[in-house]
């Protein structure tokens, strides 16, 4: 693994007597994409708080570019925080150039750059337009840009792609890609277990606080065992049912519906399953065996009451 840009040791953060974080280390290599996983509430946005200097850790260390975490630093970090924080009434062109300059760029280069942002995020034809006039969509392409513009060598997206629609999500993550090829560090967060699971290199999860997942992704899906078969139905999908709710042949199934992801019971093999689906009249269009996908091993881990219900400190503080 690449030299951590980014470590936290031991990092333990309360609200009100209740632990938001629970004694959390993890590092972050320089370079790809790290993804911060979690259900809503699992101590994510708190993490990435505390990652920014936002708030401060009650016990443990944070290190960032081999030192402690300060504002000196803040050139050389691009945050997309989790609210969205726009001035409504500035113009979007002078809204990037502001921040730019923030940022410690020249006017002239950080309006040179925010033109070019805005035409390859489609909003040239907006530039002159006040953010309030955007779509949401639009405004978060915006924030977006603000935070890279002035190219940071970290990268930090708190739920980047929440409430986008496919077409933008796209789009953003296109740049996310590109930009981790360029060779920097992104770390985002997200409860979306496909979009890690195709986008990152390493992941941490965290459920209430605490780490429960940690590593490369072909690592953990190694470590979680199991044999699985993805399915498809392409007729008579119900006669399915009594043929996976057989638990001699199927521990655990994820069903969709239309498709389905089925982990084998102990001893099972694929070719018994196979064999009696189409007994059963089952018309197939997918027979795989198949890795566990990320989702499976986040329900696994991280366990469905977890995963619907946000914690004390998440419903406070973000």
């Amino acid at each position: 693994m690449a030299e951590a840009i980014l470590r936290l040791d031991g990092v333990v953060k309360r609200f009100a007597g209740h632990t938001a974080v629970h004694d959390l280390s993890m590092a972050v290599p320089a370079g790809g994409i790290f993804g911060l996983l979690g259900p809503n509430g699992a101590g994510k946005t708190t993490t990435i708080r505390m990652i920014m200097n936002v708030i401060t850790p009650d016990a443990g260390r944070i290190t960032l570019f081999g030192g402690p975490v300060s504002r000196s630093l803040a050139a050389r970090v691009g945050f997309l925080p989790e609210e969205r924080g726009l001035y409504k009434k500035m113009r979007v062109l002078d809204h990037l150039v502001f921040f730019g300059e923030l940022k410690g760029l020249t006017p002239r280069a950080a309006r040179t750059r925010s033109r070019e942002w805005l035409d390859r995020l489609g909003l040239a034809d907006w530039s002159s337009h006040k953010v309030e006039d955007l779509s949401k969509g639009m405004q978060q392409k915006v924030q977006f840009i603000s935070a890279l513009l002035h190219e940071p060598e970290l990268l930090v997206l708190d739920e980047p792609f929440s409430g986008l629609d496919p077409v933008n999500s796209q789009v953003m993550k296109d740049v996310v890609v590109d930009l981790a090829r360029q060779g920097r560090t992104v770390l985002f967060s997200t409860h979306i277990m496909e979009q890690a699971e195709r986008m990152c290199d390493r992941i941490v999860i965290i459920s209430r606080g605490r780490k429960v997942v940690d590593g490369a992704i072909a690592e953990v899906k190694r470590d979680f065992g199991g044999s699985y078969v993805a399915l498809a139905f392409g007729r008579d999908g119900a006669r399915a049912a009594p043929v996976l709710a057989d638990r001699t042949l199927v521990a655990q199934v994820d069903d969709y519906g239309a498709s389905a992801e089925v982990r084998l019971a102990d001893g099972a093999a694929a070719d018994q399953l196979l064999a009696r689906l189409v007994s059963a009249g089952v018309g197939l269009t997918r027979f795989e065996v198949v890795e566990p996908s990320l989702h499976s091993i986040f329900i696994a881990k991280v366990g469905p009451e977890a995963a619907t219900a946000p914690a004390k400190e998440e419903l406070v503080h973000g």
